[in-house]
Parts: C-alpha cells; sequence; structure tokens
C-alpha cells in the first residue's frame, strides 16, 4: 500500500473514530445528567422522551427506529454521500444509550438540576461539535431541516429552532414550568457550547499593515515569522499617494510578537488586527512549500 492510500485509510479510520467517540459521549451525557434529572430537550432524545413518557417506549428503542426511519427518508431526499456519513450516528448512539444504561444501572452523580442542565449542555455540545467537526451527521432531527433547506430554502437554523419549540413544547403536558425553563436553558447552552467547540483551533488572526518601510516589514515577517504575505496596492485618502497595504494571517500566539516587530521597524506604522474563525489553504490547512 502506497503512503497517498494509507494516509486516506488513516484519515477515514480518524473520521470513524470521532464519530463513534461523539456519539458514546452524548449517550454517556444523557445517560448521567439528563435521564436522572429528567430534563427536557429537543431533537431526538426530546422526541423519544416524549414517547417514553406517554407510551411507556423505551428512549434506546426509540431512537433507533426514529434514527433508521429519518437515514432511509435521507438516503432518498438527499442522496447516497449524506447517507454513508450518517449510517454511523444512526445505530452507535441508540447501541451506546443501551450499553450504558446497562452498565451504569441507577448510577447518578448530583441530584441538582441546574448541574444536570449545565452539564448536559457541555457534553451535549461537544459531543455534537465532535461528529459535525468530523465531517459527518447526528442522524435523526438533523434531517428534517436539511430536506427542507434543500426543497424550500428555509434556513436549517431556522427550522432546527422551530423543530426544537415544538418538541420542547410537547414535553411541557407533563412537566414542571420549571423543568421546561431548564430545558430552554439545556438547549440554549448545548447551542453556545457546540459555536465555541466548532472554532476550536481553527481561529487565527488577520493583520493589515500601512507603513512607510513596506518591504522591511514583509521581509522582517516572511523571515522571523515564518508566514505568508500579500501585498495589497491601495491609496492613501488624504495626499492621493500610491501606498502598499500587507496582508497576512498568523496564529493568535504570534500576534504580540508581530506588533513588536512592526513597532520597532516603523513606529508610526497603522496597525488593523481582526479575528478571522477559519483560514484554510496553504500553510495552514495544507502543509507549507518553499520554492
Amino acid at each position: 500500500m502506497d503512503v497517498d492510500r494509507r494516509r486516506k485509510l488513516w484519515q477515514k479510520l480518524a473520521v470513524l473514530g470521532l464519530v463513534a467517540a461523539g456519539n458514546g459521549m452524548y449517550a454517556l451525557t444523557v445517560k448521567l445528567f439528563l435521564l436522572p434529572a429528567g430534563l427536557v430537550t429537543g431533537g431526538t432524545t426530546g422526541i423519544a422522551l416524549a414517547m417514553n413518557h406517554g407510551l411507556g417506549v423505551p428512549v434506546p428503542l426509540f431512537v433507533l427506529a426514529f434514527n433508521v426511519i429519518m437515514l432511509v427518508t435521507g438516503y432518498f431526499l438527499l442522496g447516497k454521500a449524506f447517507a454513508v456519513t450518517t449510517v454511523i450516528s444512526t445505530f452507535v448512539y441508540p447501541a451506546a444509550l443501551e450499553f450504558f444504561n446497562r452498565l451504569l444501572g441507577d448510577v447518578v452523580i448530583t441530584q441538582d438540576i441546574l448541574l444536570c442542565s449545565l452539564f448536559s449542555g457541555l457534553g451535549i455540545g461537544a459531543s455534537l461539535g465532535l461528529v459535525i467537526r468530523a465531517g459527518a451527521s447526528t442522524g435523526g432531527m438533523d434531517i428534517p431541516p436539511l430536506v427542507l433547506n434543500r426543497y424550500f430554502r428555509i434556513p436549517v437554523s431556522v427550522s432546527l429552532y422551530l423543530f426544537d419549540f415544538c418538541i420542547l413544547l410537547c414535553q411541557a403536558f407533563w412537566s414542571t414550568p420549571e423543568k421546561l425553563l431548564y430545558g430552554i436553558l439545556l438547549v440554549l447552552t448545548y447551542t453556545v457550547v457546540l459555536d465555541k467547540f466548532m472554532l476550536i483551533g481553527t481561529s487565527r488572526t488577520e493583520v493589515k499593515v500601512v507603513t512607510r518601510y513596506p518591504e522591511k516589514v514583509r521581509e522582517a515577517i516572511l523571515t522571523q515569522l515564518d508566514r505568508g504575505v500579500t501585498l495589497l496596492h491601495g491609496e492613501s485618502g488624504y495626499l492621493r499617494l500610491d501606498t502598499k497595504v500587507i496582508f497576512s494571517i498568523i496564529s493568535n500566539r504570534e500576534l504580540p510578537k508581530v506588533e513588536k516587530l512592526i513597532h520597532s521597524i516603523d513606529p508610526e506604522s497603522f496597525l488593523v488586527v481582526s479575528r478571522v474563525s477559519e483560514v484554510r489553504g496553504r500553510g495552514f490547512s495544507m502543509e507549507k512549500k518553499y520554492y
């Protein structure tokens, strides 16, 4: 097996491992914090809790059946490629939930409903982040918003929040107003954690420099920081003089060093710093090449 094929194989195995780990973490969070506290939540788990309370259907069994139905729906409406990335979550999450039910039994870490809400949000947000960053889907209630987006152009976030609201509303019939409020706190927590988790390791700092010594600054960034530089051609607003704007993307930790370096060359330089959520390309998501 050549190097490229071996690398691709390891990449696929890593993706499968992340998806499995994410679903396992999700199941463990539900078992340890969400179910013992009797919390309400959105998504497939929320529907499963409603069915368990109303009809006595076991949560893992309903999750498995619902996920399979959604998987088949996604296969026909969203394509084969989507179904392949979803099939692992379809079976691993309910299997892991049943496994932890049998393994841990009636184990309860805390009975504080606030702690359960917060740690449920942290665990669910992190586990969803792992799965999504691996390029896969958690299946279940992720699929209807994607279908609506493809065929009716309804934004995924809008329909996803609407579905979660309806699921929480269904659970309100047997839950106390207090638990419903905790459920809203739970949904908000895992939404925020998911957003933050998706940016871990991907955010970078964008630097734009206007200076009297663009060549010196360019050379310093290239040689002392080993970062790429792009020269943008501009014109000063007052004197209408041609100028060069130095544009570079650096890691967040390199910002103090860049500022010190630039000010040592030109103390009067004009420096603009911005945070960017993700950078892809040579030197970041791809290996550097030196010509």
